[in-house]
């Protein structure tokens, strides 16, 4: 296991003190921590200012009750987060997530990590995370409705277009983003567009937002296999998930010319040898909202597509020159990426947060695999979100083309600065370390000037 720099190791002691059983934090900031070694020694002033035990700690955290009644009438209580855990580069901005497994340290981890994903944008936003263990699965329109505007009845106090601006995550889409708009709204009588990100196009939102993350990765991962003269063309790829990252990852990729034949949900996976049929997969999830495996059914029997549940195995048991982790933490285990190793893997470029476990991680990079971390691979979405901000402040609409454009930019410079930062402090080709000192080094020169705050 790489080692934290003695320097930094009672930082990380006293993390693990303060933060009792917040496992997915504590892996966060060990991860960036063991990064900051060869930063510390050139730059001492970031060790005697305490700013990165500052940084460790966020600015604010919010709990609060979340009531709402079902179709039933019945009451339900769910327990709504936001944790607001920098403010140097801008306002605070990350996601919202409804999903059961939401606690405050899956909220922290995500906050953590958010924050030097925003500052590898160039863009002047902060970094935050949110939401609640509420679950939309299995529940109706109306149900949703009032658990959102419940949810935004306690959120609206926190929140704004120069104070912190949150947009979705998993779980939470262009409808949740509109029931939470319209009761903000509501709630400061203001036509205040800035203050939510991801909304619909008629009400301050922008193109190429959706597909942003997934696009992004793509970007991301494209420019790491170009530094070998490789691309994705003519690839075999799998990406993990079905969602928003997922579908547009997916679509990225074939428009490269690279085929994806695997993709997953929560209950397995569906591998088509032909490529995937992406409309079939839109069409499934996005529209009718059903599940992955209705794809091997609806193509049939010698079509070359089959599923395979959870239980039965895993996706990254399919052999792919590159993988494309887009579902959500941890879901990517040593034990899968040796299995990834021997098949031939080239790159992983991480379209969820934090989806590759330390042991993955270690194992690509001691393979010599190219390995994309999250809160730069997937940056493509807080990008865009921030795009969408300029053009609400404007009030201006962009072209489809011109938002991708400007994506398309960002990210290859989110690449070359990780890429020119590893080279820098000694660990060349090594994106995390270049991901994480780049990010740290933008978010510290901002504190270091505000004095300690």
């Amino acid at each position: 296991m790489p080692q934290i720099d003695d320097k930094l190791a009672p930082i990380y002691e006293e993390v693990l003190r303060r933060n009792a059983g917040e496992a997915e934090f504590h892996q966060a900031v060990r991860e960036v921590l063991e990064s900051l070694g060869r930063v510390v020694a050139k730059r001492p002033e970031y060790l005697e200012s305490s700013l990165i035990e500052r940084l460790c700690e966020p600015e604010r955290q919010i709990i609060f009750r979340v009531p709402w009644t079902d179709d039933q009438n019945k009451v339900h209580i769910n327990r709504g987060f936001r944790v607001q855990f920098s403010s140097a580069m801008g306002p605070y901005k990350g996601g919202l997530r409804f999903h059961p497994s939401v606690n405050v340290g899956i909220i922290k981890f995500l906050g953590f990590e958010q924050t030097f994903k925003n500052a590898l944008t160039g863009l002047p936003i902060g970094g935050g995370k949110g939401g609640s263990d509420f679950d939309p699965k299995g529940r109706s329109e109306a149900e949703v409705m009032r658990f959102c505007q419940s949810f935004m009845s306690e959120l609206y106090r926190h929140i704004g277009e120069y104070t912190d601006v949150p947009a979705g995550d998993m779980g939470v889409g262009a409808r949740e983003i509109g029931y939470m708009f319209g009761q903000y709204k509501r709630l400061t009588n203001r036509y205040e567009a800035g203050v939510l990100t991801g909304k619909g196009l008629f009400y301050g939102g922008s193109l190429a937002r959706k597909e942003a993350t997934g696009y992004g990765n793509t970007y991301f991962t494209r420019a790491m296999l170009q530094t070998d003269g490789n691309d994705f063309d003519g690839k075999t790829v799998v990406v993990s998930g079905s969602g928003n990252v997922a579908i547009y990852t997916i679509e990225k990729v074939q428009e490269f010319g690279g085929k994806v034949i695997a993709c997953s949900d929560s209950s397995g996976y569906i591998v088509d040898e032909n490529g995937l049929d992406l409309e079939l997969v839109q069409q499934i999830k996005e529209v009718r909202r059903g599940r992955i495996s209705e794809y091997a059914r609806l193509k049939g029997e010698g079509s070359g597509a089959y599923y395979v549940k959870s239980a039965d195995g895993s996706i990254w048991d399919v052999p792919c020159q590159v993988a494309m982790p887009s579902a959500t933490q941890n879901e990517l285990t040593g034990k899968d990426a040796k299995t990834l190793i021997k098949n031939g893997v080239l790159a992983v470029g991480e379209g969820a947060n934090m989806p590759c476990t330390p042991e993955a991680i270690r194992a690509f990079q001691q393979a010599g695999v190219k390995f994309g971390p999250g809160k730069a691979a997937n940056a493509g979405g807080v990008a865009t979100s921030a795009l969408e901000m300029q053009q609400n402040a404007s009030r201006d609409r962009w072209t489809f083309e011109k938002t991708e454009t400007k994506l398309a930019d960002i990210m290859r410079d989110i690449h070359d600065s990780c890429y020119a930062t590893a080279e820098e402090y000694g660990a060349p080709g090594d994106y995390v370390a270049g991901a994480n000192i780049a990010g740290f080094i933008r978010v510290a020169e901002p504190m270091l000037a505000f004095g300690v705050i």
